[in-house]
């Protein structure tokens, strides 16, 4: 049983080796905690980032979920919204009786309940984890709220571990609707300040508009605010469309048509795909760089599609 062993003697399994589940390697590993990983991009073109990075910092890779959920103390599962549940079906088979199963993804309070009783009823410990701002930032120490009935007994040992995990609810789906909620918005300005600025610079009046939303809302800096929503789009957008979904059915659980949710993941998916196409740039490296939103503005508004469009 992993309740007698120490956390920091665990062997931490990564579900996902994206951006998340590489920060959180890193993090762990500082620690010499043991730490294997598993993604489904090991099996294809995009695995040699991924080899290199896992062999840079002692990270084992593991051959499939099974495999990683054979070997791990706790299982972090952090991948795309719609792959949620079938982590979960993949990896249940093999979890080791009385495991921890840490679900970081952004899914419905529905999806998070499918996921539980995959896991708790295969003998692990299934806690869903609502991560509440970006990652990058606060690296393993982002504000992470925990939700399920086995949420209490692990908080501690996550804290111990570095992470700063609180206990939302012992009620399944309560922190996962917390950050669905928050998703609403947040993601949702992301698109609309997109679709605003991006309209502003096509009909030239982006200075007035800025100008008048800084009077508006002083708080915020809308230049750099714009300029950082452009780019966070653009590099995850396919993750953010992911998890909008998951908020849309969030608002449907709760008895709403979820049109603002919806629509906020249309965006957010259609500048993925413009992503994908190279539009923003050939590749991660040459995304990543912070550009003046104006740039990218511009490089939308001359899209094939949208330049068709305007004449």
């Amino acid at each position: 049983m992993v309740m007698s062993v120490a956390s920091n003697q665990w062997h931490v399994g990564l579900v996902g080796y994206g951006e998340v589940g590489r920060i959180l390697a890193e993090d762990l590993r500082k620690q010499d905690v043991k730490v294997s990983a598993y993604d489904i991009k090991l099996d294809g073109e995009q695995a040699g980032p991924l080899r290199d990075h896992a062999g840079a910092f002692g990270v084992a890779l593991a051959s499939s979920h099974a495999d990683l959920a054979a070997k791990a103390d706790l299982i972090v599962s952090a991948v795309t919204a719609s792959q949620a549940v079938p982590v979960a079906s993949a990896c249940a088979p093999a979890v080791k009786k009385g495991a921890w199963f840490l679900d970081f993804n952004s899914a419905s309070p529905g999806a998070k309940r499918s996921a539980a009783d995959l896991i708790d009823g295969a003998g692990g410990r299934y806690v869903e984890g609502a991560v509440m701002t970006s990652v990058p930032p606060h690296r393993i120490k982002v504000p992470l709220l925990l939700g399920g009935g086995s949420a209490p007994d692990l908080a501690p040992l996550l804290v111990e571990l570095g992470f700063d995990a609180k206990v939302a609810s012992e009620q399944l789906g309560i922190a996962s609707a917390v950050k669905m909620c928050r998703s609403v918005m947040i993601k949702g300005l992301e698109a609309m300040v997109i679709e605003s600025l991006t309209i502003a610079r096509a009909w030239g009046v982006e200075d007035q508009v800025l100008a008048s939303l800084q009077e508006t809302f002083p708080g915020v800096r809308w230049d750099e605010q714009g300029s950082y929503f452009f780019q966070r789009v653009i590099g995850h957008g396919r993750r953010r469309a992911e998890e909008m979904l998951e908020a849309a059915q969030t608002v449907r659980e709760a008895g709403l048509e979820p049109w603002s949710a919806e629509g906020t993941a249309k965006r957010q998916a259609w500048i993925a795909d413009l992503a994908d196409r190279g539009l923003f740039g050939a590749g991660p490296g040459e995304r990543s760089a912070r550009r003046d939103w104006r740039v990218e503005a511009d490089r939308i508004l001359a899209s094939p599609d949208v330049a068709a469009r305007r004449r």
